[in-house]
């Protein structure tokens, strides 16, 4: 079994160091990256302007090249977190968390080396988990059922409570003021609106990426107001100080090899993804890291692991699309729908009928990762002097980003409202010392929570045992309440003492 999937690398990278491939992929990935650091426009939306292009190239050149914008993407996108406590993607939000604090203590290019490292080194694990185990894990994606796919996800909610810096109440408060979010639109189940007090804005609900440009990006300009603009850490740009401390490269091997594991699962589920991946994988390393207290103010493993996360899992999520025919987000079905048009139908048979093809685009994502983060070290000096600009002009052009990116999402004025309104939200929480994490979570696993307890509940003819009687989704919400019990006890006994 092993040989033969070293056989099988080896046939992929071949294909993938073809002159076409190669070139391709490195117009992807380097679109990818500038791309991701744009606020609100993202992979789904770079992906979608050129799939007219793919139809010009052969089917294993236009994939590589859709793959490469796609985790290209996920690279770009911790960027702007970085420097600018923006999210260029959803699922880099979890950076700003350690990030923007290393950036403001005069150690962002520390911070956006090991970012291009933990990024290339969750790639690399999702690539060796693709390449030995993806007919094991699209079986056990397979296995998944409605209560499986509920127990995760409030599993997730309660890891992403915990990532709180006020204790587990608080976390438990910004999850359900994130899950009730998510009920705003039209029930996809009853046609009903909810919550939408008559605007026909919000039929739809509330975008992810406005939610997390408000609660990063406004807010944090709203705060600047009331700081000292004249006061900011000196930033070096050289080699030397983007390389972190002997001590941070040891603290950083645990996060990466946790989190990449973490990723890589997450992403072989269907309707998971990214985002889901970094906020679980951050909260599990803020319970089991040393350093814990540290998390929020600059922690090297704040850093580390989301990104290794958020990139395992980008490369996982193509083997439910290629072994199965299941798009887990909305850009996989773009990709799916690359395949379709050029006569390829996903599924099991994809591995031997077009062993070319599904082979090559592992070995491009080898590839890929190279290119990016050969690419991406040395851009970090120009990024690093974008925090060089002085405040009264780097503000205002932030602003505009975040209202033209806002804006491209539908075409709505009323979008750059919300978003307002989300941010001056945002400042009021960071007032009282609420974390702005497990709201977005709650946010993104909230709607898909619903969705799955109403699909078990209807195979169960309304009998709430079934999510007991499943063996692995009894695991799961047995983990959730210890998970939950150590965090309640916890929080009281910190406070006792």
């Amino acid at each position: 079994m092993e040989g033969l999937s070293l056989a099988n690398l080896m046939l992929g990278l071949e294909t993938a160091f073809s002159p076409m491939n190669l070139l391709f992929c490195f117009v992807g990935v380097t679109l990818g990256t500038f791309i991701g650091v744009l606020p609100g426009i993202g992979a789904l939306a770079a992906v979608a302007m050129l799939l007219p292009v793919s139809f010009h190239l052969e089917p294993a050149t236009a994939l590589v090249m859709l793959a490469g914008v796609y985790y290209g993407a996920e690279y770009g996108g911790s960027i702007a977190s970085i420097i600018l406590n923006i999210p260029g993607t959803p699922s880099a939000s979890v950076t700003c968390l350690d990030g923007y604090p290393m950036a403001q203590q005069g150690r962002a290019g520390v911070a956006l080396f090991m970012t291009a490292i933990a990024s290339f080194c969750g790639g690399i694990m999702g690539v060796i988990v693709m390449v030995f185990l993806s007919p094991v894990l699209a079986t056990v994606a397979l296995s998944f059922g409605p209560a499986e796919y509920f127990s995760v996800m409030v599993l997730g909610l309660v890891a992403a409570s915990i990532v709180s810096q006020g204790g587990a109440l608080k976390g438990i408060l910004m999850v359900s003021v994130g899950v009730m979010l998510s009920t705003v639109g039209v029930d996809i189940n009853t046609g009903v609106e909810r919550f939408t007090g008559g605007l026909i804005e919000l039929r739809d609900g509330v975008s992810l990426v406005i939610i997390a440009m408000g609660l990063f990006g406004v807010s944090e300009v709203v705060s600047s107001i009331h700081t000292n603009l004249g006061k900011r850490a000196e930033h070096k740009i050289d080699f030397a100080s983007f390389l972190p401390t002997r001590d941070e490269w040891f603290r950083s091997i645990g996060p990466v090899l946790r989190s990449g594991s973490i990723g890589s699962f997450f992403g072989a589920l269907p309707g998971t993804g990214q985002t889901v991946a970094s906020f679980v994988g951050y909260a599990i390393e803020k319970r089991v890291s040393k350093n814990g207290d540290q998390f929020g103010k600059g922690a090297i493993e704040g850093i580390m692991s989301p990104e290794s996360a958020n990139n395992a899992a980008a490369q996982t999520a193509f083997i439910p699309t290629l072994t199965l025919g299941i798009p887990g987000s909305a850009t996989m079905a773009l990709m799916l729908g690359a395949l379709m048009i050029h006569g390829i139908i996903p599924g099991p048979r994809l591995m031997t009928e077009h062993a070319d093809l599904f082979w090559g685009l592992i070995g491009s994502f080898l590839v890929g990762n190279v290119l990016l983060l050969i690419l991406n070290i040395p851009l970090i000096g120009i990024w690093v002097r974008v925090l060089r600009v002085p405040y009264h002009l780097m503000y205002p052009t932030v602003v505009v980003l975040l209202c033209v990116g806002v804006y491209s999402i539908n075409n709505s004025a009323f979008d750059i409202w919300v978003m307002l309104v989300i941010g001056v939200m945002g400042y009021v929480m960071r007032l009282f010392k609420f974390e702005p994490a497990p709201l977005l979570i709650g946010f993104v696993l909230g709607s898909m929570i619903e969705e799955f307890m109403r699909r078990a509940l209807l195979l169960s003819r309304g009998d709430f045992m079934v999510f007991l009687e499943r063996p692995i989704s009894a695991g799961f919400l047995i983990a959730a309440a210890a998970i939950l019990g150590w965090g309640l006890v916890s929080g009281f006994r910190a406070r006792s003492d």
